[in-house]
């Protein structure tokens, strides 16, 4: 169990899942820069965290509830959490009373993504860890959640099995390690998902992911102060810098 002051973001658990180093930028050093899609993704959850509350059939819809875990040391906002009316049957332990509403009703949360429907892992795990929230803030299960992606306005149902829950404790796990530790890993190698992330040229995979063995630093040295090279780089009597 973590104290409150432990608890760290939910959306962080997306930017680790994508890239460790990606998370310490954002969540360690604080940095970040803007591109077309971040901004589109910004506008696209401010109107999904507009508060209150909707009601459509069986469905009631709740706009930017707070949810937190002492378990896993989580908090953040969450973009919709619906409440499924339970079908005659079903067993009532497995939904939730709301306030001057009769019935009982299961949370179903909805994250809301800027792209195209597509499979993407650290979705998933950020919506998990919503559901994780859920259940532990309100005693229910929470089986299924969903993906809304803002520019071909489809959901993907996303099934919260077993692995995924697994992956996402871990992930948690991982996340407070990078907070306790506060090391920004290297990167790993210029990927071709680097090409897309907001932070690329300040991240620069393609310079920190490479490391310079002594041997090869003493030979570019070598080579760079022979016969033709200038120790200070000079051009014309200028720096060349």
């Amino acid at each position: 169990m973590y104290d409150e002051d432990d608890l760290l973001p939910l959306s962080a658990l997306q930017h680790l899942m994508f890239c460790r180093r990606r998370a310490a930028l954002v969540h360690l050093e604080h940095v970040w820069d803007e591109n077309v899609a971040t901004v589109e993704g910004h506008h696209l959850h401010d109107s999904a965290h507009d508060a209150g509350t909707e009601s459509r059939g069986d469905v009631r819809i709740a706009r930017g509830l707070m949810l937190r875990s002492l378990r896993h040391g989580l908090s953040g906002k969450t973009d919709v959490v619906e409440f499924h009316l339970l079908a005659a049957g079903e067993p009532e332990a497995s939904g939730v009373v709301l306030p001057g509403v009769s019935g009982r009703w299961r949370p179903y949360p909805v994250e809301y993504k800027r792209g195209r429907k597509r499979r993407e892992h650290s979705y998933e795990v950020q919506l998990c860890a919503q559901a994780l929230c859920l259940e532990e803030m309100l005693g229910v299960a929470v089986p299924e959640g969903a993906l809304y992606y803002g520019k071909s306005g489809r959901r993907q149902v996303v099934n919260l099995d077993e692995q995924l829950r697994r992956t996402t404790e871990m992930a948690a796990v991982r996340l407070h390690e990078l907070f306790r530790d506060r090391v920004t890993p290297r990167a790993d190698h210029h990927r071709n998902k680097c090409r897309q992330c907001s932070l690329v040229g300040l991240c620069l995979p393609e310079r920190t992911g490479k490391s310079l063995s002594v041997e090869a630093y003493l030979v570019r040295a070598s080579r760079d102060s022979g016969p033709g090279h200038s120790g200070d780089r000079r051009v014309n009597g200028e720096d060349d810098r």
